[in-house]
């Protein structure tokens, strides 16, 4: 484990203080076994663990729970993981206990997440840590589908409009100094119901991003049983793009500029690249092609920047409840070199896709001279994109 001394950019709190009464059981919640995968708290750490961005992780129990903790997190051998810290009475002491522990880190960011909640994915993850570039607080929520109706005594009163409600989730994302004082700051704590309201309580303007509707909290008995899981709609596409070579000075593939003694012809900025995975997200939710979308005809995408045909693409997925798990792209072609590129390129499709590095592979191969791709007359590529609905 790591001293708790050490400077951190991103710190992960991990409330796991709490009692679960409502889901029975020998033992709290987070330590029981959700469907044969192990404790609750150990699926809920091994995400932030895995995640490159985060730098540490701190799990606030309940005194008395230190059996229960050292026997779920007995496998981990993760160095990020700090040494866990007793809680509060109530939830916001836990939090607030947790923040000050964290003074000696001197974290720029801090993740406050529920441990109960399993189902988080390193994707939303990514996505909080990036609006909290713009932002001092930044919350996941997702909107309410089911009809809403405002009932006194078992007598319906009203439809409550529910095009701005949204449920609100965790991890929720803050700029450590701004959460810190809000938390020393506020008084009352009456009806404070998670981090954010915190500040709302103080004024202070908090963000929202998209999150997930798996990303549920185990709350009661009926949540620890299999045929309660939500069974996502898993849907892939696959795109294939080609573009001639022509001289000239270098070619732009994924987004990032290669120097090289040729170029590659094509109406917009010709990257072969994010053409096939713009098709192959577009294949995945039915949604025609690029050229349908982006007729090649059409002066406005003349020597356009390819990153816009994906954004789209990005936008039309989400516009279905889709959310991008992976994308998988191979280039084929006798040159240039990709290797000394490879990083930024999936970097730099995780930042347009607003995805985590690691959700993102690229690959590159020759047809051994064989073809045109051989004879040097032009670059192809191939791209599998997967959506979970």
């Amino acid at each position: 484990m790591l001293t708790s001394s050490k400077s951190f950019k991103t710190i992960a709190l991990i409330m796991a203080a709490g009692r679960g009464q409502r889901v029975g059981g020998p033992i709290p919640k987070q330590y029981q076994s959700l469907h044969k995968q192990g404790p609750i708290l150990a699926q809920t750490l091994s995400t932030f663990l895995r995640h490159p961005e985060v730098d540490a992780v701190r799990v606030i129990i309940r005194e008395g729970d230190e059996k229960f903790y050292k026997e779920c997190t007995h496998n981990f051998s993760s160095t990020k993981l700090l040494p866990p810290l007793t809680g509060g009475q109530e939830r916001y002491d836990s939090v607030r206990l947790g923040l000050e522990s964290l003074s000696s880190n001197t974290p720029r960011y801090v993740l406050i997440h529920d441990g109960a909640r399993p189902f988080v994915t390193s994707g939303l993850i990514t996505q909080v840590l990036r609006s909290l570039r713009d932002h001092k607080a930044v919350i996941p929520g997702v909107g309410v589908v089911d009809t809403l109706k405002r009932v006194t005594q078992n007598s319906v009163q009203n439809t409550v409009e529910r095009k701005e409600i949204y449920c609100i989730q965790t991890p929720q994302g803050f700029d450590y100094e701004t959460i810190l004082n809000a938390y020393n700051s506020l008084k009352d704590f009456q009806n404070i119901t998670d981090d954010a309201s915190v500040l709302e309580r103080l004024g202070m303007p908090v963000h929202m991003v998209q999150g997930e509707a798996a990303n549920r909290k185990i709350t009661i008995k009926e949540d620890m049983r299999g045929e309660t899981m939500v069974v996502p709609n898993i849907r892939v596409g696959h795109g294939i793009d080609v573009h001639a070579i022509a001289p000239g000075e270098g070619v732009t593939i994924l987004g990032i500029f290669i120097p090289c003694n040729f170029s590659l012809i094509g109406h917009s900025d010709a990257d072969v690249g994010l053409h096939c995975i713009t098709d192959a997200l577009l294949g995945a939710i039915g949604d025609g092609d690029i050229g349908e979308h982006f007729n090649p005809n059409d002066e406005r995408w003349k020597g356009a920047d390819s990153t816009v045909f994906l954004k789209d693409a990005l936008r039309r997925v989400r516009e279905r409840g889709g959310k991008i798990s992976h994308v998988d792209v191979t280039l084929l072609g006798e040159g240039p070199k990709v290797a000394p590129y490879r990083a930024q390129m999936k970097t730099k499709v995780a930042e347009i896709l607003e995805l985590d590095a690691s959700q993102v592979s690229v690959k590159a191969t020759t047809t051994e001279r064989l073809g045109f791709i051989g004879r040097e007359e032009g670059l192809a590529a191939f791209a599998t994109a997967t959506i979970i609905e």
